[in-house]
């Protein structure tokens, strides 16, 4: 992973309450985010017993429902 350089915001009493991040750095962690949620989602679909169906059968399926 990249490194993070951390700048914290903290309170009155020097607890960290914050994080400010570099935006670029920000937006390649969400990216990452996103790919990490698709590859849980796809191995609990793998993991499961149902049957495959085509892509345009689920549009199908979720037009008529």
């Amino acid at each position: 992973m990249n490194q993070i350089n951390e700048k914290y915001l903290v309170n009155e009493k020097g607890k960290r309450v914050g994080v400010l991040l570099d935006i670029v750095k920000y937006k390649k962690m969400l990216e990452e985010l996103e790919e990490l949620d698709a590859i849980r989602a796809f191995d609990v679909a793998k993991a499961s017993k149902n049957e495959a169906i085509s892509f345009e059968q689920a549009i199908n399926e979720i037009e008529h429902s």
